[in-house]
């Protein structure tokens, strides 16, 4: 068999996860295939970052990973990561509007009613929205057989005020977007599919998703991270596939495609040959490297959000907070304020603190708002206790503060998203074949979804060398 090799551009998990599978994949069979991974920072795990300070855990981009998504959860078990692992506490979540924090009601998918006792209990709603959200019910199903905003779906089935007060401040702040931009189909088609085989997502969601009734037994947190941070997972990949494998410090500035295979230029010079290229990068820098090729530049349509984060550590007796929950989101209507939610990492990561302690970690940076994102560390700090002010008491000031930015790093996937990601992909396939794309840019920005990516190219990659 002739020998082959295949180059990785891009060291996020994504990148990492092909890069494992690949190299599995490539021991099974015992093929004469080689693999390099390039990294253009000094660091690998992209997002993924865990520090340590004064006896905290803090995380500087996601804290977690939803365990029933199954590509998280058999990677862990492949890495042998089981034991160290973690579950949240669970614990009530809240929304903030009009000056209070109203809880979630029970019995809601991402704020979505799922019955008429969850819309009924909810404080967030006036009569007047309730009886319109009731609407779901009898409305007739929608005919939009292509791609429309989830917003404009949740609106004519549930009425703007549900969405506004109990739908949006979840959806919106996942993804660190606008709702009423967000792709029905390239983010929550089960909405749309519900309605169209129910007849309405309030039955569809009674009928698919689990009880949500009081259990003698308590359950445990739907998300898991490590008990020395979500990073344990980086460390723990890099280790399976050998740093031998991974160049780091080094972008590429170009590659070519050549009559057998690929020229990948690097920023120091060096020039790798390859057979095949999986491009694990943010899409914004593909139509970069690939110049010459007309029809990336369809990938610039795809918008780029920023946001930052804000974790504060304080000693117990300068905080006087004493709702009990895990955090709460903001209503996207609430314009006095300028954070976008806030994590009580404390409690709902114990292990995260030490006793006596509590860590607060807020989000900035609405679609209407980036601005907040270029503001100094001492400007956004104020920004957010003053906002954190409304709904507990602080006393002081915090012990430490760390802001991370993450500046046009939220790829949108506004209405048409789908179809522009095919395109792009026929092109591909058609005039640069072995070259994939592959990340949160284009089908599942969530860690899972990167996760599952990494697993099926390395699959697709050896199918298509044999």
């Amino acid at each position: 068999m002739e020998k082959k090799n295949i180059v990785i551009v891009g060291g996020g998990i994504t990148g990492l996860s092909a890069a494992y599978y690949l190299k599995k994949l490539i021991q099974s069979k015992s093929l004469p295939y080689t693999f390099k991974l390039i990294e253009a920072s000094y660091r690998l795990g992209g997002k993924i970052q865990t520090i340590k300070r004064d006896g905290f855990t803090i995380e500087k981009g996601p804290d977690s990973l939803l365990e029933r998504k199954p590509s998280a959860i058999k990677l862990v078990k492949e890495l042998g990561l089981e034991d160290e692992m973690i579950h949240n506490a669970t614990g009530q979540s809240y929304i903030l509007a009009q000056n209070k924090l109203h809880p979630l009601p029970k019995g809601t998918y991402m704020g979505v009613p799922k019955d008429k006792g969850a819309l009924m209990s909810s404080s967030l709603l006036s009569w007047k929205g309730k009886i319109r959200a009731l609407n779901d019910l009898v409305l007739p199903k929608s005919n939009n057989d292509g791609d429309q905003s989830l917003g404009k779906f949740l609106r004519a089935r549930f009425g703007n005020e549900t969405v506004d007060m109990q739908i949006s401040p979840l959806l919106s702040g996942i993804h660190s977007g606008d709702i009423d931009e967000m792709s029905i189909n390239a983010t929550y088609p089960l909405f749309y599919q519900l309605e169209q085989k129910y007849g309405s997502v309030m039955k569809g969601l009674q009928k698919t998703m689990p009880s949500t009734k009081k259990k003698n037994k308590k359950q445990k947190g739907a998300f898991f991270s490590f008990e020395n941070g979500l990073e344990t997972l980086i460390h723990r990949l890099v280790e399976a596939i050998d740093k031998e494998s991974i160049s780091m410090q080094k972008s590429v500035d170009h590659i070519e495609k050549k009559e057998h295979g690929y020229h990948i230029l690097l920023s120091n010079g060096d020039v790798i040959k390859a057979d095949t290229v999986i491009m694990a990068t943010q899409h914004d820098v593909v139509p970069k490297i690939f110049s010459q090729f007309e029809f990336f530049k369809t990938l610039q349509e795809i918008p780029l959000t920023s946001s930052a984060n804000v974790v504060m550590a304080f000693d117990e007796k300068a905080i006087k907070n004493k709702v009990e929950g895990t955090g709460f989101q903001v209503a996207r209507n609430s314009n006095k304020y300028r954070i976008t939610a806030c994590t009580w990492t404390n409690k709902k990561w114990p292990t995260t603190t030490p006793k006596g302690k509590v860590l607060l970690r807020c989000y900035v940076g609405k679609p209407t708002d980036q601005e907040i994102v270029d503001l100094s560390d001492e400007e956004i700090t104020e920004l957010v206790i003053n906002d954190l002010k409304q709904v507990m008491k602080i006393k002081g000031k915090p012990e430490f503060t760390i802001v991370t930015r993450w500046k046009d790093s939220r790829p949108q996937y506004t209405v048409g998203h789908l179809d522009r990601i095919k395109k792009v992909k026929e092109n591909i396939a058609e005039q640069l074949p072995g070259v994939y794309l592959i990340g949160s840019s284009y089908d599942g920005s969530g860690i899972p979804d990167c996760i599952a990516s990494g697993e099926n190219i390395a699959h697709e990659v050896l199918n298509n060398l044999a």
